[in-house]
């Protein structure tokens, strides 16, 4: 079971984390919410990710994907091994995934997540203010 080649990927989405959860699944996520969920042991399913409801339904009409298991009411399918989709389209989908998950997130959470977040000053900042920069 090769697992590095999704590893590396997603990883080099902006923003991700990886997991270990649930003590056999490596978990990757973006702004604390996953968005694909790899098993580093032997499994019924090789990966699984979130996807759009459009997508969702013509996936699980391929071979070797089903909806994933727990998970399918938020729109997420299975592989049931590495081969069921070219690796350029695993990626895509990963890419996608990705996005959905950070489109939900709030968007005080993106911009902190982009580096755009306005730091806030403290009261003990605004006290610290020179003089002339206070109103009159």
């Amino acid at each position: 079971m090769n697992i590095e080649w999704v590893r590396k990927y997603c990883l080099s989405l902006p923003n991700v984390t990886e997991h270990v959860q649930w003590e056999i699944d490596l978990v990757f996520k973006v702004g604390g919410k996953m968005f694909a969920v790899m098993p580093v042991e032997p499994a019924r399913v090789w990966l699984s990710f979130k996807c759009g409801p459009e997508e969702f339904a013509e996936l699980v009409e391929r071979q070797g994907i089903i909806p994933a298991p727990y998970m399918a009411r938020a729109m997420w399918v299975a592989m049931e091994e590495e081969g069921a989709l070219p690796r350029a389209e695993v990626e895509r989908l990963l890419r996608t995934a990705r996005e959905l998950v950070f489109a939900k997130l709030t968007k005080k959470l993106q911009a902190d997540l982009m580096g755009e977040g306005k730091k806030r000053k403290t009261k003990a900042e605004a006290k610290a203010l020179p003089q002339r920069h206070r109103a009159h």
